[in-house]
């Protein structure tokens, strides 16, 4: 896994290696809104999982997680993490950890 100096260059190489969807957090499953479409805790695999620290201010801590669908939809999520987390269910938080 390749180490990453900013969010920009982590989401810009990953989408060159095909995960092109942007995946939306929601309580209980993933939202793609370009395909239409939730995918649900048993259906994804994170592929990989970067986390970034902002350098001046502890909001912009993020996590950039590179996921793959089982019927191969490829793409990012981007979330906030520490006290900004979005809140999930338990099967996403197993999921994503």
């Amino acid at each position: 896994m390749k180490n990453y100096d900013t969010l920009s260059e982590a989401i810009n190489d990953l989408q060159g290696n095909g995960y092109t969807y942007d995946f939306n957090l929601k309580p209980e499953c993933l939202e793609c809104a370009s395909l239409k479409i939730e995918i649900h805790p048993e259906d994804f695999n994170v592929d990989e999982m970067h986390r970034f620290e902002g350098m001046s201010s502890t909001d912009d801590n993020s996590v950039l997680y590179a996921i793959s669908s089982k019927n191969g939809i490829k793409g990012l999520l981007v979330d906030a993490y520490g006290v900004y987390a979005e809140n999930i269910s338990e099967a996403m938080r197993k999921k994503l950890r």
